[in-house]
């Protein structure tokens, strides 16, 4: 097992000094910006950069597309569901007038059949008390 030796503050420097030296020259040795390579890479970035704007105007319209088309088609199922349901309606208010026109025949009957009864039995009486042989006020003996 090795000893760890800490280092002394001249090696530190050392070490600081020959970073610095080592990032001088590699800063000395990039490219002017006149050099093909540099300019070569710049018009490749530029490219890489009109063709990203390209496919994002291009997604973009089809975005807006499916927006239009998914709208009129929301559109067309609303209309349809607009019309289906005044159907509907129209037919459940033909049903309630037939119905109600129903119950009208309905009570109209029973309020004649209420009517005839009435009048039978007020007959009976009458046949009653005239055999009996008088009238009670306010009925006439026919």
């Amino acid at each position: 097992m090795a000893i760890y030796r800490e280092k002394d503050i001249f090696e530190r420097r050392n070490a600081a000094n020959q970073a610095k030296k080592a990032l001088l020259e590699r800063f000395k040795a990039r490219p002017a910006a006149d050099d093909p390579a540099v300019l070569a890479r710049q018009a490749e970035r530029k490219a890489i950069l009109e063709a990203r704007a390209i496919r994002e105007a291009e997604k973009a319209k089809l975005k807006q597309e499916k927006l239009a088309r998914e709208a009129a088609e929301k559109a067309a199922r609303e209309a349809e569901e607009a019309r289906l349901r005044a159907e509907a309606e129209a037919k459940a208010a033909e049903e309630a007038k037939v119905r109600a026109a129903e119950e009208a025949e309905r009570l109209a009957g029973e309020l004649a059949d209420e009517a005839a009864r009435k009048a039978k039995r007020d007959a009976r009486y009458a046949a009653r008390k005239a055999r009996v042989g008088r009238t009670p006020p306010g009925f006439s003996a026919r």
